[in-house]
């Protein structure tokens, strides 16, 4: 699937749930979201959890 068609599924998706749920429906979709790209982006290898948890000071 193009990042064309999975942007405008998620358009979409957002949309739906702004219209039919709300305002508070519309940010838990795209919480869920945005949690479900990093664990996806994890499991491909595309991100690592040690750059979220890495301390600044260190380089």
């Amino acid at each position: 699937m193009s990042a064309a068609t999975t942007g405008l599924l998620a358009g979409m998706a957002l949309g739906f749930a702004a219209f039919f749920g709300g305002f508070w429906a519309f940010l838990l979709v795209a919480f869920l979201g945005l949690v479900g790209l990093v664990i996806g982006r994890v499991l491909q290898g595309d991100l690592e959890l040690s750059d979220f948890t890495r301390s600044r000071d260190r380089q």
